[in-house]
């Protein structure tokens, strides 16, 4: 009988098919015996507690867009569309001029960002077409809010999720990965709709009547702001992650009015596009006006962020808007202005004002959160820490030896098929080492087919940041060495260390046996390790070995049993796995359910 792990709305709590989590704290709800309803619920505390007094850790924001290109913000050289705000923050913030999506369309994008993991480690490689339609996360990937959630963080997702399936109780849901708030779309077609009929809230449809039979008279966006707002209003003495998303500027390009555009010369498509990057803009200012007002902008991080470059979908012109600035290439391209994105970090008196060129993709966010919080993260990650920048005082963080990157998709749109010269439909890869990067194109859609059938393409971006001048002919050898790091940076089935608690029960002559391991699966050992089990109310639960262990090192494992006699009349219940461990000085805390029958 397998575990189940999630976090769940507004508790924490944890559950989800065949799942791993981690190590004590408050005991869930114990249900009485006999009550089938009540045993049949999970219990509603938090298994992982939330800080409850005020705190002086950092809090985060983390705004995504989406398909918002490199050359759309004036802090990157925009001149059409204002963002006075965004622009601000980048002024007294860090600007990264190399930065990067981890894939140039949406869900493998934003599953690389939120697991740490690049394009050819992530369990979502691919965006929703084909057989194995919209892509799901699992029970092994681990995300940045639950690195934060161990700690007793306050973790909300607002906006686009962008994975499947469209149901609740599953462990591709946000409440499963880390998220105990969640509102806005759950499925990648679903956030295409700025005047949905419903929105998800945590694990139930919230209706939007005013929007039926077409009317258009609440805007997503502006539910999204609402609740960020609150979100913050709410946590605002408490450590808090708020990741949110909004939709724009993704076609279709529809926003409730067009407003200092709509003298301008352009199409209908292209007003609308600048006014969904311009109420961007705003949003992101009245995020951090209500951060001013709580008196807690200094001690929390904004960061700002796209997830691939821009679009022209719906008739929008990117070129109009100069939307990739100097380079290459749309969404859906390999080339640097498919991935090359803005990145903004903004904190006062904290973050360090000025610009940075390391290059830095956005795999690097789940370890840069959890290292600046405090937190454990997964050692089998792709990303780097780039918390000493954010710091200041002079430090740097460690450069990756190379990125790598990944494109198999069949939709196709115009001016992205031109730049890739009719290959569009094609899988494709690229590598960046130094300031030398690879791109190469598979003959179909396979990626199976042998070097020989593949065209290899070399850029000097230093030297030529348009990627312009194909230098694989005149430098052959560099141009297979990046194929051949291509080739070690893709693994069909990446197989992940286990990190947290795991739950397995077995049933024998009325009672169950219970093991519970806790995993270190970060990089540094673990102290005063602690395991507890709690079942449904008059179970009697037996210990079978240690509870405790004073220390489990940095790759190992800690595992106690337990048997567990039911009650008489008992029918099914919940029993939990919980643990807390000591980690750089503060306690962190994991768990795992299962749900079993007599």
């Amino acid at each position: 009988m397998s575990s189940r792990r999630r976090f769940l709305a507004g508790t924490a709590a944890l559950g989800a098919t065949g799942a791993v989590a981690g190590c004590v704290a408050h005991e869930g709800r114990k249900a009485a015996a006999g009550d089938a309803a009540a045993e049949a619920s999970r219990p509603p505390v938090s298994i992982v507690p939330a800080a409850q007094a005020p705190s002086q850790r950092l809090n985060f924001v983390v705004v995504l867009a989406d398909d918002l290109g490199y050359g759309e913000l004036g802090s990157y050289g925009q001149k059409l569309i204002h963002t006075p705000r965004l622009d601000a923050l980048a002024a007294e913030g860090l600007r990264f001029t190399d930065a990067y999506s981890p894939a140039p369309v949406c869900a493998p994008a934003r599953a690389s960002m939120l697991t740490g993991l690049h394009s050819g480690h992530a369990t979502v490689r691919t965006n929703p077409w084909g057989p194995g339609g919209q892509g799901s996360l699992t029970e092994d990937d681990f995300t940045f809010a639950e690195a934060l959630r161990a700690l007793g963080y306050r973790t909300g997702l607002i906006g686009k999720w962008g994975f499947g399936p469209e149901e609740p109780d599953q462990p591709s849901h946000p409440n499963a990965r880390g998220f105990e708030e969640f509102y806005g779309y759950l499925t990648h077609k679903h956030a295409h709709d700025y005047y949905p009929t419903y929105l998800w809230d945590n694990d139930k449809k919230q209706g939007i009547p005013e929007n039926r039979d077409d009317a258009r008279k609440v805007y997503a966006p502006d539910l999204l702001e609402e609740r960020a707002l609150g979100f913050v209003d709410t946590h605002k003495d408490q450590p808090f992650l708020l990741f949110l998303a909004p939709t724009v500027p993704h076609a279709p390009s529809l926003a409730p009015n067009v407003g200092e555009y709509a003298d301008k010369p352009w199409s209908r498509p292209d007003k609308e596009h600048a006014a969904q990057v311009t109420g961007l803009d705003t949003l992101v200012g009245n995020i951090v006006d209500r951060l001013k007002r709580h008196r807690i902008a200094q001690r929390t991080l904004v960061i700002v962020t796209s997830d691939n470059g821009p679009h022209e979908e719906g008739g929008t012109n990117p070129d109009l808007f100069d939307g990739n600035g100097p380079l290459r290439g749309y969404k859906r391209n390999l080339y640097e202005g498919g991935i090359r994105v803005p990145l903004i970090a903004w904190s006062p008196r904290r973050v360090p004002a000025g610009t940075t060129d390391r290059p830095t993709p956005l795999i690097d966010l789940l370890p840069t959160l959890a290292d600046l919080a405090g937190a454990p993260a997964p050692s089998d990650i792709d990303g780097l820490s780039v918390a000493p920048l954010l710091r200041g005082g002079g430090h740097q963080a460690a450069r990756h030896d190379h990125l790598y990157f990944y494109r198999n998709h069949n939709g196709v749109t115009p001016r992205a098929d031109r730049v890739d010269q009719g290959r569009a439909k094609r899988a494709a890869e690229a590598v960046r080492r130094g300031n030398l990067k690879a791109v190469r194109f598979a003959p179909g859609q396979s990626r199976d087919a042998p070097d020989s059938q593949w065209e290899v393409e070399l850029y000097d971006l230093a030297r030529d940041p348009g990627e312009r001048n194909n230098l694989a002919a005149r430098r052959p050898a560099q141009a297979d060495a990046l194929v051949a790091l291509m080739h070690t940076s893709w693994v069909d089935t990446y197989k992940r260390k286990p990190f947290g608690v795991s739950l397995q029960v077995t049933r024998k002559n009325g009672k169950f046996l219970v093991t519970a391991t806790c995993a270190n699966g970060s990089a540094r050992p673990w102290t005063a390790a602690r395991l507890a089990l709690t079942a449904p109310n008059s179970w009697q639960v037996r210990a079978l070995g240690p509870v405790t262990t004073d220390r489990i090192r940095s790759g190992g494992r800690f595992t106690t049993r337990w048997e567990v006699t039911p009650a008489a009349d008992a029918g099914q219940g919940w029993l939990t796995a919980r643990g807390t461990a000591t980690h750089a000085g503060a306690t962190v805390t994991y768990a795992a359910q299962s749900l079993v029958k007599k």
